[in-house]
């Protein structure tokens, strides 16, 4: 299993860039290759993307979620991935956005792209997009505050 962590300060206070991150069903906006995520309930979401050229569809489970703080998942069955996004504020107007990817390589594409770098490189480009999304707009399209 591999581990990928980034980070990107964004030009907003943590609880907007916070509130930002829990609308799922937007990541697509600055998710390459997110197709749709669907919010089933508080915990579930399940994802389509498109991952090394192929298709994939998972469901994934929030385990943690702590208003400003973090939000931790696991995905479900034999995906074999993971992650958290930690918040941290800077000042009253800047936030720091950091991810840890869990990532289980299994078939040869996902062993190729992680020996080449995709994975990272798709992440880094997910949170160069996430910031450029959020700044862009000033404010968050929405918010979840409740804990898991």
């Amino acid at each position: 299993m591999s581990q990928i962590e980034q980070s990107v300060e964004v030009d907003v206070p943590v609880t907007t860039a916070y509130n930002q991150w829990t609308q799922f069903e937007e990541f697509p906006e600055f998710m390459e290759g997110v197709e749709k995520v669907e919010q089933l309930d508080d915990q579930r979401l399940h994802w389509v993307a498109e991952i090394a050229g192929q298709s994939r569809e998972w469901y994934a489970k929030i385990t943690e979620q702590k208003p400003d703080d973090r939000i931790a998942w696991a995905a479900e069955g034999e995906v074999g991935h993971g992650g958290a996004v930690t918040f941290h504020r800077l000042d009253d107007s800047r936030s720091k956005v950091m991810v840890q990817l869990d990532w289980k390589s299994d078939s040869f594409a996902d062993k190729a792209a992680d020996m080449l770098g995709i994975v990272e490189s798709r992440l880094k480009g997910d949170l160069k997009r996430f910031k450029d999304f959020i700044e862009s707009r000033g404010r968050e399209t929405g918010a979840w505050r409740g804990e898991v």
